[in-house]
């Protein structure tokens, strides 16, 4: 079958262990599904994959892709949850010290067949397309668990979403707005900046950029380039949830700012089966949809790859397998 897959970890040069060829078809062990792979999306995680990142090198080839949504065998429609629960752990997935995910402990998505435990593939509603499932698995999950689960904040709220383009940020901006809260955004350029207003902003600003006034939860997944702005920008008793860091660990900890205003600070990444199943649900009865900026075949990945590594996308980024 047709994949894109890690050949072997390269950390100085990621693309340069990108391949796009065939792969054996997956065996299907007890207890799990096969699920023809309709289309797939690009997360960071994928480019730290080619890296090397937190998977040993007895694990390359290793086929790419954490998100996807498809069809079982069957026929029916099913959106996957790339989280996976170790054996016997009952509590909170994104919790379990033995878990792992598509792309790590399993065979990841960019690919004409994926194979998953049962309880991974959830039913695809009719109201979203394979491409708009795709999206919400990572980045969409990641922010739906930000900002419903870890932040504590309430509707009617004043939040900042740092860097507009990518998967959460936008999936942030887009959830928020629907849920009411009020947004504010930073963007680098001016078409990342009415990206975000185009997606429910209230206000766009340049990163760094004084604010109109300090709000109540800041969500970043920039790291280094914006930490001490996030941390600045927050009313006293805020709350910063942080999910990554793109741009490397904060050079400062801005201890004295976090202790002084009372804040929290909360890291979190993904996200539950049930709080998968509650977001494509909120996508449903409010018409939220991911921004598909891209959706390209499979076997244009690499272009897909490059465009993510240089921080050029809008939105998130759909491979599709031949029809």
């Amino acid at each position: 079958m047709l994949a894109v897959y890690a050949a072997a970890p390269r950390p100085d040069d990621p693309l340069a262990a990108l391949r796009i060829g065939s792969r054996p078809e997956p065996e299907v062990p007890a207890g799990h599904v096969a699920v023809t792979v309709r289309a797939a999306s690009l997360n960071m995680h994928d480019l730290w994959t080619l890296r090397g990142v937190g998977l040993s090198a007895d694990r390359f080839p290793m086929i790419l892709g954490m998100d996807g949504a498809g069809t079982l065998d069957d026929g029916s429609p099913v959106v996957l949850h790339s989280m996976i629960r170790s054996a016997g752990w009952m509590g909170d997935e994104a919790l379990d010290p033995g878990r792992t995910c598509l792309s790590g402990g399993y065979q990841g998505t960019f690919a004409e067949r994926v194979v998953v435990p049962v309880a991974n593939a959830l039913p695809l509603p009719v109201e979203l397309t394979f491409d708009e499932a795709a999206c919400l698995g990572t980045a969409w999950l990641t922010a739906y668990r930000m900002l419903f689960v870890a932040s504590g904040l309430r509707p009617g709220q004043t939040i900042l979403v740092q860097g507009c383009s990518g998967g959460v940020s936008t999936a942030l901006v887009r959830l928020g707005a629907a849920a009411g809260f009020r947004v504010v955004a930073t963007g680098r350029s001016e078409a990342k900046r009415a990206l975000a207003r185009e997606l429910g902003a209230c206000v766009a600003v340049e990163p760094g950029a004084r604010l109109p006034e300090r709000v109540d939860g800041v969500f970043d997944s920039v790291g280094r380039a914006t930490w001490p702005h996030s941390v600045r920008a927050l009313v006293p008793g805020g709350v910063l949830v942080t999910c990554g860091a793109t741009t490397g660990e904060p050079d400062r900890t801005e201890l004295q700012h976090i202790f002084i205003k009372h804040l929290r600070i909360v890291g979190t990444t993904m996200g539950t089966r049930a709080e998968l199943a509650d977001l494509v649900r909120f996508c449903v009865s409010t018409g939220v949809r991911p921004v598909v900026g891209a959706r390209l075949p499979m076997t244009d990945a690499r272009e897909a790859f490059a465009s993510m590594r240089d921080g050029d996308t809008r939105g998130k980024t759909v491979l599709v397998p031949p029809s």
